[in-house]
């Protein structure tokens, strides 16, 4: 089974100095069809104004990924840290029994562009962590990397969930492959540029930018690039 998410399709709010696509329902956007995908809560496009962003709020039994493509981002919490977040690095927080965060946009001219993400976790009640890591380029042009996995095998990042991460970046004409096990699910979601993806027992279906696809039942997943372009994957339980 390929479902796709048209980015098109998104819920769509602009604030002026916030400006967001929602995959899944979140916050005043509500769609039956599209609450969550497996554990996959929360898949939020979200362009930041400079010096503005999120105050100081709250989360609980949650895991919250994030990824900025262009831009920086501050972050502080309730445990005690203050960093920043640039273009190929990832966050990973664990909301678990209780962490406030806030979030903003430190530049005085140049806008940030993020993913957050959140999964379900594999069980409540969680003692709240955090974790922040930077990923070679190098290891991800024309392949997949590891960027977040249950065990946090291969230096990635730690997810309190039965999920892997991967993230690739594509030149034009390059192709990657992902095999499913059995009883497995995938979410492939297009941050930038367009690709087609196909697997051995369905024709191929074009994406670009924004767009996500939901994967069932499908052993071996074949993405190939149109145009330059950077995916993430999640391989679900």
């Amino acid at each position: 089974m390929f479902r796709i998410r048209p980015a098109a399709e998104r819920g769509q709010a602009d604030y002026g100095w916030l400006r967001t696509a929602h995959t899944f329902s979140f916050n005043d956007y509500r769609d039956p069809a599209h609450t969550r995908f497996r554990a996959l809560r929360v898949m939020n496009e979200d362009h930041v104004q400079p010096g503005q962003g999120f105050g100081m709020h709250g989360h609980r039994d949650m895991e919250i990924v994030t990824y900025v493509l262009n831009g920086e981002l501050a972050h502080r919490d309730s445990l005690g840290h203050a960093e920043t977040l640039r273009p190929g690095e990832f966050q990973r927080m664990t909301a678990g029994t209780g962490i406030q965060h806030s979030e903003f946009d430190p530049s005085v001219d140049q806008a940030v562009h993020l993913y957050q993400i959140w999964l379900l976790p594999e069980k409540t009640g969680l003692t709240p962590g955090y974790e922040q890591k930077q990923f070679a380029l190098a290891e991800r042009q024309g392949r997949w990397q590891l960027v977040a996995s249950h065990t946090g095998r291969d230096n990635s990042l730690t997810i309190h969930q039965d999920v892997g991460v991967w993230l690739t970046e594509l030149a034009n004409g390059d192709a990657v492959e992902h095999e499913l096990s059995a009883k497995r699910h995938a979410w492939l979601q297009v941050l930038r540029g367009k690709v087609n993806v196909s697997s051995a027992n369905h024709n191929a279906v074009r994406l670009a930018a924004g767009d996500g696809l939901a994967v069932s039942e499908k052993p071996n997943l074949r993405v190939s690039a149109d145009e330059p372009a950077e995916l993430l994957l999640f391989d679900l339980a």
